[in-house]
């Protein structure tokens, strides 16, 4: 949530409508930084002809590979692209879970 005090809103010089276009641009950015995803491996294959395909844990935020046990089995997550995933800011599971 995207929250602006009174104080920063008056020192910035921005009406209402600058604060309300500020967080239209930040929504819009957080929605664009996210990765596609796919609904099945096979799909997401062939929408990632080039890369990697990851399973994403949308909780956290972690991706699990194809030889990872979690891969396609955490309650919230889909398939998609290990480049987009990264451009995201998610990351590799470490440890046990790798």
């Amino acid at each position: 949530m995207i929250r602006f005090t009174a104080a920063a809103v008056v020192s910035a010089g921005l009406g209402l409508a600058g604060v309300l276009a500020t967080q239209t641009i930040a929504v819009a950015a957080v929605a664009a930084a996210q990765p596609v995803h796919f609904d099945s491996e096979s799909t997401a294959q062939a929408g990632c002809p080039n890369d990697t395909v990851v399973w994403l844990n949308t909780n956290t935020g972690i991706y699990h590979r194809l030889s990872v046990r979690r891969y396609g089995r955490t309650h919230r997550g889909g398939y998609v692209c290990k480049s987009a995933a990264d451009a995201a800011g998610d990351r590799e599971a470490q440890g046990k879970d790798r």
